[in-house]
């Protein structure tokens, strides 16, 4: 019986990124996805974001070289084009660079969020705030 370092499956990230060119951000968000010329707007899991396109689950199976629009949080709307679509994932490439960390970006930090969607930061007292003592 063979052991293993770690995870038979886990990706290491540095080969990968290595061999696409471009780092990728491994995240959980979502993005409501349109194929140009149908006004189906399907929300999507997006499952890796980098400067030049993403990977995301889908439910339906289109073609490659399919015009797409996208509405990603914190980037706005993007333009792009299908470069594989299998069963279940589709990735997709964009037609310009955008910066992934902006979809990154909390949300809560204005100052008309409401209390119970801003960030519950512990403070240097040990408490929410750093108001009081802590536990």
């Amino acid at each position: 019986m063979e052991s293993f370092d770690r995870e038979p499956l886990a990706a290491e990230p540095e080969a990968e990124n290595k061999k696409r060119g471009r780092a990728r951000d491994s995240l959980f968000l979502t993005a409501k996805l349109t194929f140009v010329g149908s006004d189906d707007v399907r929300e999507v899991r997006v499952r890796n974001l980098s400067e030049g396109g993403m990977m995301a689950e889908v439910d339906k199976v289109v073609d490659a070289g399919t015009a797409v629009m996208l509405e990603l949080r914190g980037v706005g709307e993007i333009v792009g084009k299908v470069a594989w679509c299998t069963e279940g994932r589709i990735g997709i490439a964009f037609d310009r660079k955008i910066d992934p960390q902006k979809a990154r970006k909390p949300v809560g930090q204005g100052s008309r969020t409401p209390v119970y969607a801003t960030s519950a930061v512990v403070g240097s007292r040990g408490r929410a705030g750093g108001k009081g003592p802590g536990f």
